[in-house]
């Protein structure tokens, strides 16, 4: 059984919640449009990705789950499953934490960025675990940008049976090659889809990105404008043929043994160089 996933390029508007959120249940909407059963938004969608907006005051609380209705209602509304990242707060705790939205269901913090970036370990705690869920018969695993990085995070992903990594994200100028890379290599790696959510625009020129990844690392889809939505269908059984042809994912050692090192070599001194 397929199922089929929206992704998300657009801008948030730092600090403004209400216009965040407002927002993120028209793409909800959308997505439902293009018959899509889930949909991933960027890194810190809904408070924006902004130092500023995470240093000052408190950060919105799952606790008072009011400021999401509009979201809910959407989700309500259409049946489409919606991940939502967004800077939060519980008690003295501040995480980057996708936010589970799924129909009859109260938001759900399911999952906190592993990996924080530099600048964000001033404002920051890092996740304790992973998570994943399940829609159609396709597993769909949660990460938070800097997580797709570290290739042991995707690979655990799917180790735990996920055929789809999911990572929100917020990239700066320049960052385009080493974000394609990271996520195809995951993608290849695992023999997984791999669904990439990118923001733009401000406070610091983000250059989205939004794309899918097929379980060869070839991009099956794309935004195209500036704001916009990727549609592709996830296949089970694509990942089944890949796997079976690529067998990285079968033929990898859980244990490589111990590391011998020889210490430091010398070359002949005047040695003639090869011809």
């Amino acid at each position: 059984m397929t199922a089929r996933i929206a992704t998300v390029q657009a801008e948030a508007v730092p600090g403004a919640v209400e216009v965040n959120v407002t927002r993120a249940a028209q793409f909800v909407i959308e997505s439902d449009a293009s018959g899509a059963d889930v949909v991933l938004f960027p890194e810190a969608f809904l408070t924006g990705y902004d130092e500023t907006v995470f240093a000052a005051g408190v950060l919105p609380s799952i606790a008072d789950r009011a400021w999401l209705a509009p979201l809910q209602e959407a989700v309500d509304e259409t049946g489409v499953a919606a991940v939502v990242n967004t800077a939060l707060q519980a008690g003295d705790r501040r995480t980057l934490t996708d936010l589970l939205f799924t129909p009859g269901q109260p938001p759900y913090p399911a999952y906190s960025k592993q990996h924080l970036h530099s600048p964000e370990r001033a404002f920051f705690t890092s996740g304790a675990r992973g998570y994943s869920f399940r829609i159609r018969d396709v597993e769909f695993a949660l990460s938070v940008c800097y997580d797709a990085n570290f290739p042991e995070h995707a690979a655990a992903a799917a180790a735990a049976g996920a055929t789809v990594y999911l990572n929100s994200g917020a990239y700066f100028p320049g960052g385009g090659r080493r974000r394609d890379l990271h996520l195809a290599a995951r993608a290849l790696d695992n023999g997984i889809y791999v669904v990439y959510s990118g923001l733009v625009g401000v406070p610091s020129d983000f250059i989205g990105g939004s794309a899918i990844f097929d379980p060869l690392g070839r991009r099956i889809a794309a935004v195209g404008e500036r704001e916009g939505l990727a549609i592709a269908d996830i296949d089970p059984a694509v990942v089944e043929d890949v796997r079976r042809d690529q067998r990285m994912w079968a033929d990898r050692r859980d244990d490589l043994g111990a590391f011998e090192r020889s210490g430091e070599l010398r070359s002949q001194a005047g040695r003639a160089a090869p011809a």
